[in-house]
């Protein structure tokens, strides 16, 4: 049996190290606010201040992967932490 939210975890995992500079991750988890800034920020700085906001997709992504399911429902779905 599957938590619910739980699905979400290697999508937004992926995404965060593969497109992490665009905000996907922050999108598939319905982080709309954090999202809007990490994409405003790529494309306002013309890829540069990417390179920062993709470090930050990178670890965000892997610590997505590194939780346990039940760790990330009770972190990213239920109380919403929005960064790190």
């Amino acid at each position: 049996m599957s938590l619910p939210g739980a699905e979400k975890k290697v999508a937004a995992g992926v995404c965060g190290i593969l497109l992490g500079s665009l905000g996907i991750h922050k999108f598939i988890l319905g982080y709309t606010t954090e999202a809007v800034i990490m994409l405003v920020v790529t494309v306002v700085t013309c890829g540069f201040g990417g390179a920062v906001m993709g470090i930050i997709g990178l670890i965000e992504g892997i610590i997505y992967l590194t939780k346990t399911d039940e760790e990330f429902v009770n972190t990213y779905v239920t109380n919403k932490k929005g960064w790190f």
